[in-house]
């Protein structure tokens, strides 16, 4: 049974008229009722019954209508999704988010993808390494990560987000509590909370930052996580600089501080370069507008003679 004949059968029940029926296929009438007689001697039985002044539908009629028109709509919805698909209105993104990236920004960009793709489904990798999030967009495991450059290698695409400062977060009763900025050489003989892994460049930050002050953190304690990093803090267990979008994660027992003197870190959105999925081609166009403007990507990109990149939290 050809898709082709049950078209012409559920147009014919439709109207009931085989004149009407070819008008609408744009089809010679003869042709139309041959291919409806054909279809009848495939399946033994007679669809219609014909007079001079009305076509009705026999029982078998009546029953094959009604699942000719459910394969009908299947089809035509299957072709619905395939066009939206390849136009990229369909499909699943799946994304990385490093740290408190996924506090600051994920609200943001589910937001907007929700109002300008709302059959796109977004699967959420949190708090990932910047060096696993790359690993991933290389395997194809990832699609989309937001992550902290630099990045080592010319085959990933970088936008950045955000350049945010490094503040301090303090037991809501330590010494320095009362100081609305505090300088690093403040933080001299502190104890330090620092996340765990060798590769963040939060950690990488917050060592230039005090070794440009005259010292070297004392770590402490390790986290894997920011919540465990402050919940240590509101320990009493150390000091911890992080980015300021951990501002979004209040916890009690922890204040956050301004710093005078410490560096910045860059969030970035980024892609394999020759990323080909027409849906996340979707994605990328459709945050544009809420993105910062392009900057040079070189300047977050290591070559095989720069010094190793410590990428992370």
């Amino acid at each position: 049974m050809e898709l082709r004949h049950l078209r012409y059968f559920a147009t014919v029940a439709d109207t009931r008229h085989f004149g009407r029926a070819a008008e609408r296929l744009h089809m010679a009438q003869p042709a139309l009722s041959q291919s409806i007689r054909q279809l009848e001697a495939e399946l033994g039985a007679p669809l219609f019954t014909r007079t001079t002044r009305q076509v009705a539908l026999t029982p078998a009629g009546e029953f094959l209508l009604g699942e000719a028109q459910r394969v009908l709509d299947t089809v035509e919805d299957s072709v619905r999704g395939v066009r939206r698909i390849s136009d990229g209105r369909l499909g699943q993104v799946r994304m990385g988010f490093t740290g408190t990236a996924t506090l600051s920004h994920l609200p943001t960009m589910a937001r907007r993808l929700q109002y300008e793709l709302p059959d796109v489904a977004l699967q959420i990798h949190s708090d990932l390494l910047t060096s696993e999030q790359c690993d991933r967009l290389r395997a194809g495991s990832l699609d989309l990560g937001v992550l902290r450059p630099p990045l080592r290698g010319d085959d990933l695409e970088l936008r950045v987000l955000e350049v945010e400062p490094l503040i301090l977060a303090i037991p809501a009763d330590h010494r320095l509590a009362v100081e609305p900025v505090i300088a690093m050489a403040d933080l001299r003989a502190e104890s330090f909370v620092c996340y765990s892994g060798r590769d963040s460049v939060v950690n990488a930050a917050v060592v230039r930052s005090c070794r440009a002050a005259g010292f070297g953190p004392q770590v402490a304690h390790e986290a894997s996580g920011t919540g465990v990093l402050l919940a240590l803090v509101a320990g009493g267990l150390g000091v911890a600089v992080l980015p300021a979008s951990a501002r979004a994660l209040p916890l009690a027992g922890v204040v956050f501080r301004e710093l005078a003197d410490a560096e910045t870190v860059e969030l970035a959105l980024a892609w394999r370069r020759d990323i080909d999925s027409p849906v996340v081609h979707s994605v990328l166009d459709a945050l544009a507008p809420t993105l910062p403007p392009a900057s040079d990507r070189t300047s977050h990109t290591l070559t095989q003679h720069d010094e190793p990149a410590e990428a992370g939290r």
